[in-house]
């Protein structure tokens, strides 16, 4: 896959989560994609208003669920004053209604949380070639491998040894654990795989900002370590 083109400048990009760990992580992922450039981080829908009254961006990676109201909500308003940022949705709902309202409102992509920085960058190079296209098709092809460079990303890939469906179900027993957080030894057991796998998948999302970890004494031997979401919603 080819680099972003800078073309008349980088793709200003403001990010809009209420989570301040996540946003600084998603502000962090986008400023390492050549062509791009972070124009601000905001942690709500009217924070993200008045940003774009002052300047106007290209791009909002915009969280869903806002303390102020829906992320599709802001959209929505955001054209009716005649801002046409495009949108690249992050949420951890996987709700196909909203996906096609988010659709028609002009949301050209959903990132499902938690995502790599390989994923958000195959996200945002897609948007940049999709961006990029000029002047005329020569024909259906053209328009629909322009439309393709959007709309079929190839999947990102983990590091290796992790699957996809193993880390959506790992992510659920975190985040269901709430505050009080899980081993991995208890993670592993209500998922169907060992304490070193389940623990292998928690690291990666210690290493992705998404959870944190801390020893759990209390017992003989080695405390064991607690792994806790750092974004419930």
């Amino acid at each position: 896959m080819t680099e972003p083109q800078q073309g008349d400048g980088p793709i200003r990009v403001l990010v809009v989560e209420d989570d301040p760990v996540a946003a600084d992580a998603h502000a962090l992922y986008v400023g390492r994609v050549p062509g791009f450039t972070v124009a601000g981080t905001v942690h709500s829908g009217g924070a993200a208003r008045r940003a774009l009254d002052r300047q106007p961006v290209d791009l909002l990676l915009l969280d869903l669920y806002l303390p102020d109201g829906h992320g599709l909500q802001l959209v929505r308003s955001l054209r009716a004053a005649g801002h046409t940022a495009d949108v690249i949705a992050v949420t951890s709902a996987r709700d196909l209604a909203v996906v096609r309202e988010g659709v028609s409102l002009g949301v050209v992509q959903h990132v499902l949380k938690p995502f790599t920085f390989a994923t958000l960058r195959d996200r945002l190079v897609r948007y940049a070639e999709f961006r990029g296209a000029a002047g005329e098709a020569s024909g259906q092809d053209e328009v629909d491998r322009a439309i393709a460079s959007l709309r079929a990303p190839q999947p990102a890939d983990l590091p290796k040894g992790l699957s996809g469906p193993t880390l959506e179900a790992v992510t659920r027993v975190l985040r269901e654990s709430g505050p009080r957080g899980v081993t991995a030894s208890a993670a592993g057991e209500a998922v169907g795989i060992s304490r070193i796998t389940s623990r292998r998948y928690l690291e990666h999302l210690v290493g992705a900002g998404r959870a944190e970890r801390t020893p759990q004494y209390g017992q003989i031997g080695r405390p064991e370590l607690c792994y806790r979401w750092l974004a419930p919603r």
